[in-house]
């Protein structure tokens, strides 16, 4: 039975409903968008020639698979152009592979975020808080301090293990939070999470200085445990990760450092959360999440417990924002309450998922790159290279004492460029609020019509 209303909401979008089961469809605000995901007509069907379940998959992923081979390549490519003879310039506007490691664990987290605010409208202003769950579980179980979970328990075991965790403390937050919408929503998370944020930076046995946070040293009289990413109990098929402990490869003539090691075992397991929750978004949960957001009282009209619906996702998005967690401090060795449970973290997710484009998924990891790239080539003193130390380097010095208006162009270079990247990320902020609203992902997916691997796919096949 298929169940069409053409009233619209508040914002104009409306809900379609379809399928045996009266599941509703996704669609990108409109009817006729919705139309596009109705199943052909059976004379369409028969005459279109029968594809292989394989190339069907390859042709709808061909765009992953293109970001997922520039990202694998990325290590090499920058290791190459830096002993190019442009060099400097490429450590100036690149950012370093440790850098790109941080993408990618903290883009897992704001995607996680995007999960429950981007496919329901719910602005979790506290999602920090599973994030240094995750973070926090991984060292204090390493350093023996869980009865229960040794210290020798594989690095990816404390990760499923953080995040389940993190899924009763999301499910005990939105059985309370979820009663509310809007700000009043936010608002509780985020006091949920600042609560949380002042009894860690003070519970002593978290930390000897709870104030600075856990270190990985292991339990007393043990050596210090190392994080490996692969088959839990096959040591061959592990590699270490971290910055000073991760282990270094050699595959013939290429040679692989540690932080090049991390950034690929972080990678794998970023890549394996980001196709569950994008499995999760096309399953007919996530079109129902996103008949939360669209109308959350029309969906709750045609059958469905939203409630329900909306705590389920907020144990998900929590889950998959400890397994980050985690693999933060498995990269770091470290963790403080600054850096894992402070709302500002939350913030920062926030800022990705806006400039990369809410209810995308990977727009927030795009986001988080061009967030961190930015950062880097505007940092305080060029940490990780960056255009200050590049001008200081390449200008000479009759330039740089060149006086305009009584202010030398080393004064300027040092009074408009060092220490105010955050002012230049918030213009950049601002400038996507107000022009590019949809974000990067979402303004490409609107210009094409859709999807980038469902258009990519379509394309592939000579269709219009």
């Amino acid at each position: 039975m298929a169940i069409s209303d053409p009233d619209r909401g508040p914002d104009g979008s409306s809900i379609e409903s379809r399928g045996d089961g009266g599941e509703p469809v996704e669609g990108a605000g409109t009817a006729t968008d919705a139309e596009k995901d109705l199943p052909e007509s059976p004379e369409a069907v028969d005459l279109a020639p029968e594809r292989a379940w394989w190339r069907r998959y390859a042709e709808e992923h061909v765009a992953h698979l293109v970001v997922i081979v520039l990202l694998g390549l990325y290590p090499l490519i920058h290791s190459a152009l830096v002993a190019s003879p442009v060099g400097a310039e490429a450590v100036m506007l690149l950012p370093d592979v440790e850098t790109m490691t941080a993408v990618l664990y903290f883009g897992l987290f704001a995607m996680s975020f995007d999960f429950i605010s981007g496919y329901t409208g719910y602005l979790s202003f506290g999602h920090a808080v599973f994030y240094g769950t995750g973070a926090y579980f991984v060292i204090v179980a390493a350093n023996g301090k869980l009865p229960l979970v040794p210290h020798t328990t594989p690095f990816l075991l404390l990760l499923v293990l953080g995040g389940l965790l993190a899924t009763v403390l999301a499910l005990v937050i939105g059985v309370v939070s979820f009663r509310l919408s809007g700000v009043y929503f936010a608002m509780v998370t985020l006091g949920v999470s600042q609560v949380v944020y002042v009894l860690v930076r003070d519970w002593g046995f978290l930390a000897s200085n709870p104030r600075d946070g856990p270190f990985v040293v292991g339990p007393e009289g043990a050596t210090a445990p190392i994080f490996s990413v692969g088959v839990p109990f096959v040591d061959p098929l592990n590699l270490d990760i971290g910055v000073l402990t991760g282990d270094s490869v050699v595959l013939g003539p290429l040679s692989l450092g540690s932080t090049e090691v991390s950034f690929y075992m972080v990678g794998l397991v970023v890549l394996v959360c980001y196709f569950a929750l994008q499995r999760l978004v096309h399953s007919p949960f996530g079109r129902v999440l996103i008949a939360i957001r669209e109308n959350e009282e029309r969906a709750r009209a045609i059958g469905y417990d939203t409630f329900r619906y909306k705590l389920a996702a907020f144990a998900v998005s929590g889950f998959f924002a400890a397994v980050a967690g985690g693999l933060f401090a498995g990269f770091r060795r470290s963790a403080s309450p600054d850096n894992a449970f402070f709302f500002l973290v939350t913030g920062d997710a926030l800022l990705a998922a806006i400039i990369g484009g809410f209810g995308t998924l990977a727009g927030p990891l795009f986001g988080r790159l061009l967030d961190e790239t930015v950062r880097e080539f505007l940092s305080k003193e060029g940490a990780g290279g960056g255009l200050l130390p590049y001008l200081r380097d390449t200008l000479p010095e009759s330039v740089l004492t060149t006086d305009i208006a009584g202010l030398t162009v080393q004064g300027a270079i040092e009074t408009f460029l060092n220490g105010h990247a955050s002012l230049y990320i918030g213009l950049v902020f601002v400038a996507f609020v107000l022009f590019v609203p949809g974000g990067l992902l979402g303004s490409v997916r609107e210009r094409l019509g859709g999807p980038i691997a469902k258009q990519v796919a379509a394309r592939i096949r000579g269709e219009d």
